[in-house]
């Protein structure tokens, strides 16, 4: 918890979360009072340290300890307590094992901070991203936080668990996520657990009124007619870069609030993620701008890795769409690769798309190996395929925003127009 500004020096404050704490009945599943109850194992590592240990400028404010009785659903196996009262804790600096460590036990550390800015800064320090929370009832505070916090579940003036099938999609930012990182429960779910391939596009190319592609992928589109591409792979671009544009328009640009409470809001919504693009000697030259596009579209700028020149339009056209591109043999690629394995905190992990042609399985498994198989490098593979809802996807994180939108019972619109 992070405390910004004169609440942190508040004693009302301070009694009333302390009370909070104080008051939780704790005990086994089979008691109906119980409030908390015992975690999965008895406390060990870094569990037990947050338990039991303080560093430097730290104090309990309500101290933890185990909860005797001989309940088999209370201790384990060895006879260790697996139920503990919870803990509170302040003094928590930026920086320190506390501050960066997800311990998963009944411990609440407090750190404060002067602005929110110092605050977001503070959340975003974390290696992981799964929820945060807000309370407050300024509406810049809100639009500030909203569009700097990095998590794939944000609760504003409400508790931070609980997400619901459809209501809140469930799904995490950073290492709060494994590949695809599409959400459970979500629109997308599915999408990320089945293999893709292209099919003819639905879409009449002669019709007086074809979707057109969203303003920042047409040049790409023209640089394609430059560069003299067979009309066959044209026609493909055009109803790919189509695609996009309606996916754009019936999902990815749309901010949707599916249950449609009231008094609560529920937006999913996607943001921008960079992708890095592989592109391979023998993938189709309208296949690594289909891709690109695919990000363009999104509001990202991949970065394009590729180890033969492209069309000098094409190349022109990306680089004013602001991809970075970089001429990479197959150990250069591996060199990236491994280096992307390498970081460490907010910046760990990253997507790859893989374009390829008959190399398609030699150059996924040569990334994989060169990854050191670090599950926070998610690689998508499959076949480049037309349809804007499926390709467009590496290069768009969903975040649920829940937003409670009464005060004790009275609607409140302070969210209205932020998001």
């Amino acid at each position: 918890m992070i405390l910004v500004g004169s609440v942190a020096q508040s004693k009302r404050f301070r009694g009333q979360l302390l009370d909070a704490v104080r008051s939780l009945d704790i005990g086994t599943p089979d008691q109906l009072t119980s409030q908390m109850g015992p975690m999965i194992a008895a406390p060990s590592g870094k569990l037990e340290r947050g338990l039991t240990k303080l560093e430097p400028g730290q104090s309990w404010m309500v101290k933890p300890g185990p909860v005797e009785g001989d309940h088999p659903l209370a201790r384990d196996a060895s006879g260790a307590s697996k139920l503990w009262t919870p803990g509170v804790r302040e003094g928590v600096r930026r920086g320190s094992e506390y501050h960066l460590t997800e311990y998963f036990g009944p411990i609440l550390g407090i750190m404060t901070a002067s602005t929110l800015d110092e605050a977001i800064d503070m959340v975003n320090d974390i290696d992981y991203g799964l929820t945060s929370g807000l309370h407050s009832l300024d509406r810049d505070e809100l639009t500030l936080w909203l569009s700097r916090i990095e998590a794939g579940n944000l609760y504003v003036n409400r508790g931070i668990t609980g997400a619901i099938v459809r209501r809140q999609p469930f799904g995490g930012w950073k290492k709060s996520a494994i590949g695809a990182g599409t959400k459970a429960g979500g629109p997308s779910y599915l999408f990320g657990l089945g293999d893709w391939k292209d099919a003819p596009s639905a879409a009449d190319p002669s019709s007086a009124d074809p979707i057109r592609p969203m303003p920042a992928a047409a040049p790409l589109l023209r640089a394609a007619q430059q560069a003299d591409l067979p009309e066959e792979s044209l026609e493909w671009l055009r109803a790919a870069l189509g695609s996009d544009a309606a996916a754009w328009e019936q999902e990815f640009g749309v901010r949707r609030d599916a249950s449609g409470l009231g008094i609560e809001r529920n937006v999913l919504r996607y943001l921008p993620a960079q992708t890095v693009i592989r592109a391979t000697a023998d993938a189709s030259v309208a296949h690594v701008v289909r891709a690109v596009a695919a990000g363009v579209t999104a509001g990202s700028a991949p970065l394009l890795s590729l180890p033969t020149a492209l069309p000098q339009a094409i190349l022109a056209a990306f680089e004013t769409a602001g991809v970075a591109i970089h001429f990479e043999d197959d150990d250069a690629w591996a060199t990236r690769v491994a280096g992307l394995a390498r970081r460490q905190g907010p910046a760990a992990g990253a997507r790859i798309r893989i374009i390829a042609g008959d190399s398609r399985e030699d150059v996924i498994s040569a990334t994989y190996e060169a990854s050191g198989g670090k599950p926070d490098i998610a690689v998508y593979g499959g076949p480049v395929v037309s349809a804007g809802r499926v390709e467009m996807l590496p290069h768009l994180r969903e975040q649920a925003v829940s937003i409670t939108a009464h005060r004790f019972g009275t609607p409140n619109h302070l969210s209205d127009g932020v998001i």
